[in-house]
């Protein structure tokens, strides 16, 4: 399998996943300096000029940390980019990090043969992120340097299929590279990606449970005392099926047993009159989050959360008697 010069440095082969509203300058720092891939959603960063201010000043501290330490360098960095015709913002988004030369571009809900080239055209890789096997030989057609299958139980916005029959299909045909996303939150899970032909793992909702990750504290508690029967899995938020914890739909005076259906027709990444995303309550009052959270046993600093993950991996790597 095929491995972008890029990602192949990695301390762990992990990708923080870009989260909505929670992934900002602070957090992916945090993770790229573990020597993980962190990433963030363009529009997080809103208005739209504060794009320009934090890719400045990721830039620029993760290349003062490479001076600093060049025996153990920063991962690269990505940037997300809502691919839906609602999103009104992609075009200068794509400017600003044309600008800073983001060297990894996450797409999500569309894939275009144009974004894709724009961002070939300043050195970067894009990868893009798919619910099944169709989605994903249409995102390759289109020019999408990587895979990333989001599998049964990933956080937010995700498929119904497992992981293994995802990879299995997507293996069949492509041998680039793949971030697998659902539910890993332990090296023990990253190694089970790998095993399964993954090259990473895409991880989520354990990040959101550091100090540097922009969530609410009663968010970050939920992910450490919830399990994975606390997952709801609903269209209803955004027109899309996604996981969300059960004790946010509650205290939005919803049951969660017995949510409408949403419509895809209503999902609007626009943003209204006071430049906020039209559908920031989805993400700020309705907590996205994966199956995977059970393994999450407390808030900690991405640092700790990675060194415990890369334990975790080495020891699991030990007991199928591979090499650590």
């Amino acid at each position: 399998m095929s491995v972008p010069a890029i990602l192949s440095r990695l301390r762990l082969p992990v990708i923080g996943s870009p989260l909505f509203i929670i992934s900002g300058p602070d957090l992916v720092i945090a993770q790229c300096k573990a020597g993980v891939v962190g990433s963030f959603p363009a529009l997080n960063a809103r208005p739209q000029g504060l794009l320009d201010e934090w890719l400045h000043r990721i830039t620029e501290e993760l290349a003062a940390h490479n001076r600093d330490n060049p025996d153990r360098p920063a991962a690269p960095f990505a940037v997300n980019q809502i691919v839906h015709k609602s999103n009104d913002r992609l075009d200068a988004d794509l400017a600003t990090c044309e600008k800073w030369q983001v060297p990894i571009t996450i797409t999500s809900l569309g894939a275009r043969e144009e974004l894709n080239q724009a961002v070939h055209n300043w050195g970067g890789i894009t990868m893009h992120d798919v619910i099944d096997d169709r989605f994903a030989r249409k995102a390759i057609e289109k020019g999408a340097d990587g895979l990333i299958p989001v599998a049964a139980g990933a956080g937010g916005h995700a498929g119904r299929l497992s992981p293994f029959a995802l990879i299995s299909e997507i293996r069949q045909w492509f041998d680039g590279p793949v971030a697998l996303s659902g539910s890993i939150a332990t090296g023990d899970a990253v190694l089970a990606a790998q095993a399964m032909g993954a090259d990473f793992a895409y991880i989520g909702s354990p990040f959101i449970a550091t100090e540097e990750a922009n969530a609410d504290e009663g968010y970050k508690n939920g992910i450490v005392e919830g399990r994975a029967s606390d997952i709801v899995y609903s269209n209803l938020f955004t027109g899309v099926h996604g996981n969300y914890l059960r004790g946010s739909i509650v205290a939005a005076g919803l049951d969660p047993d017995n949510l409408p259906e949403g419509d895809y027709k209503t999902m609007n990444f626009g943003q209204n009159s006071n430049g906020e995303p039209a559908k920031a309550k989805a993400w700020r009052d309705i907590w996205g989050s994966g199956q995977g959270i059970g393994a999450v046993q407390k808030v900690e600093s991405v640092a700790d959360r990675i060194d415990r993950m890369e334990r975790e991996y080495n020891a699991a790597k030990a007991r199928i008697g591979l090499a650590a």
